[in-house]
């Protein structure tokens, strides 16, 4: 087994660690610490030894911080982890704070005295995220105060850095050359003036060196640094242990090797300017970088949106990679529907797929820890199954199943909303809404130029008749066997990125009745240049239009679908997908699994 079903959680630690902190933080003249969910790389993923907020509260969940002060200790997350950190949180010692409705700085400025002192570690904030804080405290007496990481201090067990081992990433996968890249990326800073540009991001140095590492786990990206020059030569800094195991394409055609352990020093060095992403570099090194006299030269991460654009190459790998996953889904679904309710279990579950997957004989790992939530647990997004927490699936559950795999040729993630037994007819109201958004954005056409914030409600408008809606955005961007998130697009009322050829969305609507039951539906889209329309407007078809061409093939479950809710077209729609799904993977099954694809997608 990949995943394993031990409790995370160790909420009976929080105070004690709470008051160790507090002891610090006064020896360290503070009146108060911030305790993000990050490392020093700044990426979404952090190894066991960078679960620090984990460590203090028990919260386990993939986003959120902590603030402490000598009085309060908040816990700030969003609505998806809202349940989650009550659960997993001492209520006597951390109060969940829902963010971002609130503010940071508002909840500072009334938690703290009056000449206030907040410590921060430079290299687990980004530049952007300080100096917006100090912006929001500005005409306050808080002061932000840079210092050693207290936390590290108190962790006595703390688990080392990991030294994974990096392999190359074959290019005919990849679509262009470590060296194509490096040199495109070489003439971009040229053209802007930039001498050279610091990588802090796992997954873009992973991108740009056509490499890829096992220090995270679900994610097999490397920790790195790395320096881009605008010569194309690139500096990469590594822990010593994996020096003298790293492939040709780490050593040689321009790209050097050196210990992490150097570098800080050799950012002292560089030639000004320097480009730094002011999202995700620490603020560590633009101190390193102005103390040395050098110039940062504020502007995105130059791997970010070339790797967000799939090559021809990634694109027909990752077709692939999901028509593998699905044939392997639709196998574990022959199996489920032969359960009778109250058989098995939330776990039960989670195994079965998992198996599904590993009989490829191509998994490498699962892309995230699967999502197993029924009946109640449902309606936690991102729950995740323990034995403690483990449950039996029972009549009238429904079962949020969200889970993928990391292939060689790609990254999947997909979720089905499954019946047990019989189900209400409120439920599968909700579905058909949740269903009815999801076709929605399937079925966009869109100018070029439309970021996700602009189509985000489109997927909530069915929901938002009825009052309804969810807490999390629409989708996110995704990898080629690489991280399961990856920006900068997502469907998000957050997210000013235009959508542009290539780039891999998440599509997964839902809705969530706490104490009830959840639901989600997701498929992966990528975009793609749309066909000429014929009659369209003259004056209009010559903008460049867009459209989303589906990766997942699996069927949805006609059981929970409330049919005369549907519109013409949303009907034809779903007949249409149920054939692809029977003509693409059909081949791939055995004979059970054929006949259950075959009886799962006739038309409604």
């Amino acid at each position: 087994m990949i995943q394993t079903f031990t409790d995370k959680a160790s909420p009976e630690q929080g105070p004690p660690r709470l008051k160790l902190l507090r002891a610090a933080m006064v020896c360290a003249d503070l009146n108060g610490w911030l305790v993000p969910r990050a490392d020093v790389h700044q990426g979404e993923y952090v190894a066991p030894g960078d679960e620090r907020l984990a460590w203090l509260t028990g919260f386990t969940g993939s986003a959120g911080f902590a603030a402490i002060t000598e009085e309060k200790a908040g816990v700030f997350v969003d609505g998806r982890y809202r349940t989650q950190a009550r659960v997993q949180t001492d209520a006597g010692a951390f109060q969940p704070v829902n963010w971002p409705e609130v503010k940071l700085a508002d909840w500072l400025r009334s938690a703290l005295p009056d000449g206030g002192k907040l410590g921060f570690d430079p290299w687990l904030h980004t530049h952007k995220e300080i100096a917006e804080l100090t912006d929001a405290l500005a005409g306050s007496s808080i002061g932000l105060a840079p210092d050693a990481n207290l936390i590290d201090a108190l962790w006595q067990d703390r688990p080392a850095p990991p030294t994974g081992a990096i392999t190359a990433y074959p290019d005919e996968l990849a679509g262009k050359t470590s060296a194509r890249k490096r040199a495109d990326l070489a003439d971009k800073l040229r053209e802007a003036g930039h001498r050279a540009a610091i990588l802090t991001l796992p997954d873009s140095i992973a991108w740009l060196l056509n490499i890829r590492g096992n220090d995270i786990p679900r994610n097999p990206i490397p920790h790195a640094f790395a320096v881009l020059h605008d010569d194309a030569r690139v500096e990469l800094y590594v822990h010593p242990a994996k020096l003298n195991t790293l492939p040709d394409n780490c050593t040689t055609d321009g790209v050097t090797a050196h210990p992490d352990t150097g570098f800080s020093a050799a950012l002292t060095i560089l030639l000004s300017p320097v480009r730094v992403d002011p999202a995700s570099i620490p603020v560590a090194i633009v101190t390193a970088l102005e103390e040395a006299g050098i110039t940062p030269a504020f502007a995105d991460d130059p791997c970010i949106l070339p790797k967000a654009c799939k090559t021809d190459a990634e694109i027909a790998a990752t077709r692939e990679a999901h028509l593998r996953d699905g044939a392997a889904l639709v196998n574990f679904l022959t199996w489920f529907d032969a359960q009778a309710p109250g058989t098995i279990t939330e776990i039960d579950v989670v195994t079965r797929l998992e198996q599904a997957r590993r009989d490829t004989g191509k998994l490498l790992d699962i892309s995230f820890e699967t999502i197993a939530g029924s009946g109640p647990h449902g309606a936690l997004p991102h729950y995740r199954v323990s034995e403690t927490s483990n449950r039996t699936l029972i009549d009238g559950d429904l079962l949020v199943l969200d889970g993928g795999g990391q292939y060689l040729d790609g990254t999947t993630d997909i979720t089905r909303t499954l019946p047990v037994g019989n189900i209400g007819a409120d439920e599968r109201t909700a579905f058909t809404r949740v269903l009815q958004g999801m076709i929605a954005i399937s079925r966009l056409r869109f100018p070029k130029g439309i970021a996700g914030r602009d189509i985000d409600a489109i997927a909530r408008y069915p929901l938002w008749l009825a009052d309804q809606d969810y807490a999390h955005g629409t989708g996110h961007g995704v990898g080629v066997y690489m991280c399961v998130h990856e920006g900068p697009q997502r469907i998000s009322r957050a997210s000013e990125v235009a959508l542009a050829p290539g780039m891999i969305v998440s599509n997964e609507p839902g809705y969530y009745r706490e104490g009830h039951f959840g639901i989600r539906i997701e498929n992966l889209l990528v975009v793609q240049p749309a066909a000429p329309l014929p009659g369209n407007d003259a004056a209009d078809s010559a903008a460049e239009k867009l459209v989303f061409e589906t990766l997942n093939f699996v069927p949805l479950d006609r059981r929970l679908i409330q049919r005369d809710m549907l519109s013409v077209a949303e009907i034809a729609w779903i007949d249409a997908y149920h054939a692809d799904c029977l003509a693409k993977i059909g081949p791939r099954l055995g004979p059970d699994a054929k006949n259950w694809l075959a009886s799962a997608t006739q038309p409604i």
